[in-house]
């Protein structure tokens, strides 16, 4: 079952080190982080990948690294994730071949039928909504985008964008089987509680469906 909640660690927004608020949200159950770096050099970002693996593996965490395969291969990552102006998926799975997971960014539905017909372990659909995360984010494509995606495929739909705990609950009904969260992980005063209300959110909407 892929993991509910994605939590996107970024440096340049964190007051603590990665590896630090990485363990917080571990413990309290959260299973796949990416590390989303666009400033640090290569040797930073490979450093701080090596923690980060040398931490999460043994609690069964997956990291996954923006952007790098390269980078996610050497240090031993379980993945890497793309953007539409990063290295295609074919390209990024040569780099990081099975089991590791090659993820890749949508944002409108001719990208999303494009990375259905890849190797893409999953696809990241968004910004759901209004983001400050990004200097330029693409146009918010919404809720009813989400639901537009689920019908076109079966590969595990990642929602990004803006999403906080008021709306998560909203996102799910749509069919996403996980919330990419940064801001609203990363600003939280106690962000394991707060990954705990995401969790508690997903397990709920999930009994719903059933």
């Amino acid at each position: 079952m892929f993991p509910t909640l994605y939590a996107i660690l970024d440096p340049s927004l964190l007051a603590v080190p990665s590896a630090q608020f990485a363990g917080m949200v571990a413990v309290a159950g959260v299973q796949l982080i990416q590390l989303r770096d666009k400033n640090s050099p290569a040797a930073k970002l490979y450093s701080d990948a090596t923690e980060l693996v040398a931490s999460l593996a043994p609690r069964g965490v997956r990291l996954i690294v923006n952007d790098r395969p390269d980078i996610a291969a050497m240090a031993g990552a379980a993945g890497v994730h793309v953007g539409q102006q990063d290295l295609p998926v074919s390209e990024a799975r040569r780099i990081c071949d099975a089991p590791c997971w090659v993820g890749v960014s949508t944002h409108n539905l001719e990208q999303l039928r494009e990375a259905d017909a890849t190797s893409a372990d999953y696809i990241a659909v968004g910004p759901i909504f209004p983001t400050s995360t990004k200097e330029n984010p693409d146009p918010v494509v919404g809720i009813d985008f989400l639901r537009a995606a689920r019908r076109l495929t079966r590969k595990p739909l990642v929602a990004i964008g803006g999403i906080t705990i008021e709306s998560a609950a909203d996102v799910f009904r749509t069919g996403a089987d996980s919330v990419a969260v940064i801001r609203d992980l990363l600003a939280a005063r106690d962000p394991a509680g707060r990954a705990s209300e995401y969790l508690a959110i997903a397990e709920r909407m999930r009994r719903d469906r059933r």
